[in-house]
């Protein structure tokens, strides 16, 4: 029989992956948890089975669809995850912000430097392979 868990730790559960399924990735219902049969019903999944160790540490606990969850039984996440392709747990809510702050930054760095050092090193060997070989290969030309 699956544990039941208190209220502060399910919404912590649930936002870890802001409110999906952490194998399948579709929505899990926050009014759903353990109700079986339910429309998005779920329940917390420990990542690393408590068969093999695991503990009730909210770092070792995510939601799951009760139908994912039953599926992956003693298995591990990883696996689980790759029957669907997927290789991670989805972000939460605030992950995602951090993210896309990061691949922004990251994005404007790679342009930067695209725009000042490669490019124009583009140029003058094109320019050089042009005088060379008599043709010009300048993509502006």
């Amino acid at each position: 029989m699956p544990r039941v868990f208190a209220g502060d730790v399910l919404e912590r559960v649930f936002d870890r992956t802001d409110g999906r399924c952490h194998i399948c990735y579709r929505r899990v219902a926050w009014k759903n948890y353990a109700v079986l049969g339910a429309r998005g019903a779920w329940e917390v999944d420990h990542s690393v089975p408590r068969a093999f160790g695991g503990t009730d540490r909210i770092t070792n606990l995510l939601p799951a669809h009760i139908s994912c969850n039953r599926s992956k039984q003693a298995g591990s996440s990883r696996s689980a995850r790759g029957q669907h392709g997927r290789r991670r747990a989805p972000l939460s809510g605030n992950g995602r912000q951090v993210a896309c702050v990061r691949n922004s930054a990251i994005g404007a760095g790679l342009g930067w430097l695209t725009a000042t050092i490669l490019v124009p090193q583009v140029r003058v060997a094109a320019t050089i392979l042009g005088a060379l070989g008599g043709a010009s290969i300048d993509p502006d030309e």
